[in-house]
């Protein structure tokens, strides 16, 4: 018996794409969508117009500006075991130096022009900006603040990269040059005395032709806005044509086509005198085989295509339309909180990919500057980008402090960790927060027995710690002429 041999698969080159030349549909074909092109703009570059849309229209500043607010306005909180006022004197240094104020303006500069930096100002150390910054050469009080820079008016990067593989800016500039009015002028600086603000990432190809920053934030909403400013400017000028008037002259089109230029410009009188005469007066006067008619507008649907063009804007802005516009949500049973929702979630990964890395350079300086050194267990986060209206915050306080209160019965914590969890929650909730520190001081710091978390938990709140519930002086045991027996 023998085997057949299969046969070798042939090999073909096809296209896998949708053809149609009787219809002129698909691709390559001579059609309307195939003549559609994507060419290369680098809008970035054109700083001029990005000044100019920057400072005269309202939504652009808005986009640029809403989402770094919201990014900086509820601030981080210091994760430590340091003394409170340890932790006050390092937030009243940013408060002082206007640290969190500068790097909003970085963050606002970096969405604008695609780039931006920031200079770590220490006193006594201006003639080594040029060298690695050393927290073992930063003395208390010598951080000064911030000086922060755009890419096309003060910093430029300079060609040498950092090659490093443990530096966190490995791959960008080593060295940058500075040029201010503040300081003297083409000044070469460290990258790590820097901060680096970007607006939106490219690519490596991109990135080198933007000298390693990035794009403008303005770059890819240009062409939605340029659909909604042309909508808006129409739908206002619509308005001026809500009523057309319409005359009728006997003999108009022989006095255009044949009469003399006299003849001509008595009748542009005419029709002056008679338009003005209606304006005045509302009185029309006209010939004897002249007639006049009006007929009006309406503007139905165009609201309608006004908010879908509005909404292309927002979602090219990251932004919902209720907070970019000031709109409030429309539709029945709209809340708008799901957009919302998205984007809290959008402000919370823009300030761990955008906000943290510049935190983790700047925070440990500021805590040296400020208490000689930075704790083993430093540490930071962001607080809650939405905050809790009245009743949301009253229901979470109940729960929270019912949490503490069953792990604290339950002979989980002490007593001063629970007085110590009710403080910190009231930066979140408002309540609890006179508890004071000498009121922790001299809290038990034991863990009680189950059984006994009642009659301590009474002394968490002001009773008398270990007093249980009162009990009748004349109880019936002891009550006269009666026995237990006779129960």
């Amino acid at each position: 018996m023998t085997r057949k041999r299969r046969k070798k698969p042939i090999r073909r080159q096809t296209n896998d794409a949708f053809q149609n030349p009787l219809t002129r549909s698909g691709v390559f074909m001579p059609n309307v969508l195939e003549s559609t092109q994507y060419p290369l703009t680098r809008f970035t570059w054109d700083w001029q117009t990005i000044n100019s849309l920057y400072r005269s229209h309202w939504i652009v500043r808005r986009i640029i500006d809403t989402i770094p607010e919201d990014m900086c306005k509820n601030g981080y909180k210091i994760l430590s075991q340091l003394a409170p006022d340890a932790i006050r004197k390092v937030m009243q240094t940013d408060r002082k130096t206007r640290t969190t104020a500068r790097i909003l303006d970085g963050l606002k500069f970096g969405r604008l022009y695609g780039g931006a930096g920031a200079l770590i100002m220490l006193k006594g150390q201006e003639n080594e900006l040029d060298q690695p910054l050393n927290l073992d050469e930063i003395m208390p009080g010598d951080y000064k603040g911030l000086l922060v820079l755009d890419r096309w008016s003060g910093i430029s990067p300079d060609d040498k990269l950092v090659d490093d593989i443990d530096d966190p800016e490995f791959g960008l500039p080593d060295t940058y040059t500075l040029t201010s009015d503040s300081i003297e002028r083409g000044v070469r600086v460290h990258h790590s005395r820097i901060l680096r603000f970007i607006g939106r990432p490219l690519p490596y190809i991109e990135q080198l032709a933007e000298n390693y920053w990035g794009a403008s934030e303005i770059e890819h909403i240009f062409d939605e806005l340029k659909k909604r400013d042309n909508v808006s400017w129409n739908i206002a000028m619509l308005t001026f044509m809500a009523n057309l008037r319409v005359m009728k002259v006997e003999g108009l089109s022989q006095v255009l086509a044949t009469g003399s230029q006299k003849a001509q410009q008595d009748l542009y009188n005419t029709i002056q005198g008679m338009n003005a005469m209606m304006n005045n007066n509302s009185i029309q006067v006209l010939g004897e085989n002249d007639s006049y008619e009006t007929h009006q507008y309406t503007f139905g649907g165009i609201a309608d295509a006004y908010d879908r063009f509005m909404m292309d804007v927002a979602g090219a802005a990251e932004t919902p339309v209720t907070k970019l516009f000031g709109r409030s949500p429309s539709g029945m049973n709209a809340t708008g909180e799901s957009d919302m929702q998205n984007y809290y979630d959008t402000i919370e990964e823009k300030q761990e990919s955008e906000l943290r890395p510049v935190l983790d350079k700047l925070l440990p300086i500021i805590m040296t500057s400020t208490l000689g050194a930075v704790p083993d267990d430093f540490d930071y986060d962001f607080n809650a980008v939405r905050r809790p209206d009245e009743n949301e915050m009253s229901d979470l306080a109940s729960k929270n402090t019912d949490s503490v209160t069953k792990a604290f019965q339950a002979g989980m914590i002490s007593q001063r960790t629970a007085l110590k969890e009710l403080r910190q929650q009231s930066e979140i909730t408002g309540m609890w927060s006179n508890i004071t520190d000498e009121d922790i001081e001299n809290a038990d710091d034991t863990i009680q027995n189950p059984n006994e978390g009642m009659d301590g938990m009474a002394g968490l709140f002001g009773g008398a710690e270990g007093q249980s519930e009162p009990k009748n002086s004349e109880s019936e045991y002891d009550a006269p002429n009666v026995s237990p027996s006779d129960k």
